[in-house]
């Protein structure tokens, strides 16, 4: 994601049709959310005319001036009132709630976005820079969302209103004075393009500081176990400290935004009070119209200054979506294909024809020419020094990388050309590193075929030789373990992965290093679940330890440079090549144990 999204800036036009569309379920709110500030509007430009109306008649006709047409004129702009309350109240809540919505809608997207990725997008991708976007970017959005069409539109009628009223007063006052405004446009853009930059630095840095707040605390007992509470603490206050660095800088910015605006209302001020004074001395406009002026001019830059306090929000919202919009035009580099078919009926038979693979970024193939068969109920296993690309090659089975050359076939189908749902249902995989969802053991075997009834659970578990310990447990099937299960043993956890793919019942198994972090005890029962699991199922083992497949039908001996040697156990090491070496070695390091 940071190559693909790298010094990529994107305009404000492109980002706001990229955004436009997420209004069209809510189109009937936001026209009445308009109106509602239509209404708020009119009401305000309608008090001068009513004060210049009233000061004329003071000044010039006070006969007229009687104490019912005051009374009435204060009922009418009273019954405007109670509108204006009415219709902000409609803004404040209904308004606002059409914005939460809206970001739910682009969060809902957006966490869609990130579970289609592959697993290439989550290697160069941190997951801390993710949640940032997520969570606080998107709150920006509610706010932009609900504000800005309503602050825009005000502040247009108010300006185009004012224009056109005072205009009928007095054209060249009116003229002298509008003629401030491109200046505040100016200050505008200059100081737009500034805030935009570093509230996006800002948000960089929310990432990063997320990202090391992540990983601190899910290292939390490496940490502690090296006593290294202090280089934590350092760490985090340098991150803390760049982001306060780049905030600091965006509120010196919006500082010399806000004074600049001041400035220049001062300036308009100043306008309509010099002019005005020197046009009432020529006799062009009388006292009431002045104070129709100054009136007007306040209800302007009253307005213009909600803008400049909203550019603040209006940045912060547009960098939001800039940051959602870049994680949502990141390519989906693993999707079906167009005409790609479900893959029913499966055998398990699997053919990797002259495979070759290496990982984006990087010129060197991890795997070159892989030629490979596998039976229906084969058990073929992956040794061979660390680097050689077992994992990798296990990995562009269930498609979690797609081949740069050749093809991968299931049952005679290249995986590319079928739907990936229905390949990887089809496929259980059973990894080294154990990952188990916050909740209970039950929700967690579940996963494995969600809506399975407690019996299928227990059976799987019992099947994966977990039922035992989970029945001594508090609460049973039911025990919180935890977040990723700290409150389990590493033989609990890994059979209860067991257990999860049990259930799943697939015809086709990839064991990746499933026992090589477990004690020898843990190991030997979760070994006997192991080989339970693979009964009548094509298996691929990447194996550690070398004694756990010594059954296997085949043995593939991986390295660097391919497959170095392949057959049965008694057939390499009849040959006394490469496997037979790392056997003894392994088999000396037994005995020395």
């Amino acid at each position: 994601m940071k190559n693909q999204e790298k010094d990529r800036t994107l305009s404000n036009s492109y980002l706001l049709r990229r955004f436009l569309p997420y209004y069209k379920p809510y189109v009937g709110t936001l026209v009445l959310d308009l109106f509602c500030a239509l209404l708020t509007t009119v009401c305000e430009l309608y008090l001068p005319v009513i004060v210049r109306e009233i000061t004329d008649k003071g000044l010039n006709d006070i006969a007229s001036l009687t104490v019912k047409g005051v009374l009435t004129t204060g009922a009418i702009y009273f019954g405007l009132r109670i509108v204006d309350a009415i219709a902000n109240f409609y803004m404040t809540s209904v308004g606002h709630i059409m914005g939460a919505r809206i970001e739910t809608d682009m969060r809902r997207d957006f966490f869609t976005r990130l579970q289609s990725q592959s697993f290439a997008y989550y290697d160069e991708t941190r997951v801390g820079q993710l949640m940032s976007r997520i969570t606080s970017d998107l709150f920006d959005v509610t706010e932009f969302a609900h504000h800005c069409p309503e602050e825009f539109l005000i502040a247009g009628v108010k300006i185009l209103g004012a224009f056109i009223l005072l205009c009928f007063v007095n054209v060249p006052l009116t003229l002298i004075i509008f003629a401030a405004l491109p200046l505040m446009v100016l200050v505008t853009r200059f100081f737009n393009k500034r805030m935009r930059r570093t509230s996006r630095e800002s948000r960089e840095k929310v990432g990063e500081l997320n990202s090391a707040i992540q990983d601190s605390l899910l290292g939390i007992r490496v940490v502690k176990s090296f006593a290294n509470e202090d280089i934590e603490n350092e760490k985090f206050a340098e991150g803390n400290k760049a982001f306060l660095r780049v905030k600091s800088k965006f509120d010196y910015i919006m500082g010399g935004f806000s004074t600049c605006n001041r400035l220049t209302e001062g300036f308009m001020y100043i306008l309509v009070v010099v002019v005005g004074a020197l046009f009432v001395i020529e006799r062009k406009i009388d006292v009431a119209d002045l104070v129709f002026y100054l009136l007007y001019v306040t209800t302007l830059l009253t307005s213009i200054r909600r803008i400049v306090e909203f550019t603040e929000q209006f940045q912060r919202g547009m960098t939001g979506i800039e940051r959602f919009v870049g994680v949502m035009d990141v390519p989906v580099d693993i999707e079906d294909a167009p005409d790609a078919v479900e893959l029913t009926d499966v055998r398990g038979d699997i053919e990797f024809d002259n495979v070759s693979f290496r990982y984006g970024g990087t010129d060197s193939n991890v795997l070159t020419g892989i030629n490979l068969k596998a039976h229906r109920g084969e058990n073929i296993a992956l040794v061979g020094p660390s680097g050689g690309g077992k994992t990798t090659l296990c990995s562009l089975i269930p498609r979690f990388y797609d081949v740069t050359g050749g093809a991968v076939r299931v049952d005679g189908h290249d995986v590319r050309t079928l739907t990936t749902a229905s390949l990887r249902n089809n496929i259980g995989v059973v990894q080294q590193e154990v990952y188990l969802f916050s909740g209970s053991i039950r929700e967690n075997i579940e996963y494995g075929k969600p809506g399975a009834s407690d019996e299928e659970v227990i059976a799987a578990a019992k099947r994966a030789g977990a039922h035992e310990f989970i029945e001594k447990l508090p609460d049973g099937y039911d025990t919180y373990i935890g977040e990723r299960g700290v409150k389990l043993s590493g033989g609990q956890k890994q059979r209860l992965s067991i257990a999860r793919v049990f259930l799943k019942d697939p015809p086709i198994l990839i064991l990746d290093e499933a026992t090589s972090a477990l004690d020898n005890e843990s190991e030997h029962i979760v070994q006997q679940s192991l080989s339970e699991l693979a009964v009548g199922r094509t298996t691929f083992t990447v194996a550690h330890r070398l004694t756990t497949i010594v059954n296997a039908t085949e043995i593939i001996v991986l390295t660097e440079d391919g497959i170095a040697e392949q057959g049965t156990h008694a057939q390499l090491l009849s040959q006394g090549g490469l496997y037979s070496s790392l056997y003894k070695m392994y088999s000396d390091m037994g005995r020395a144990e």
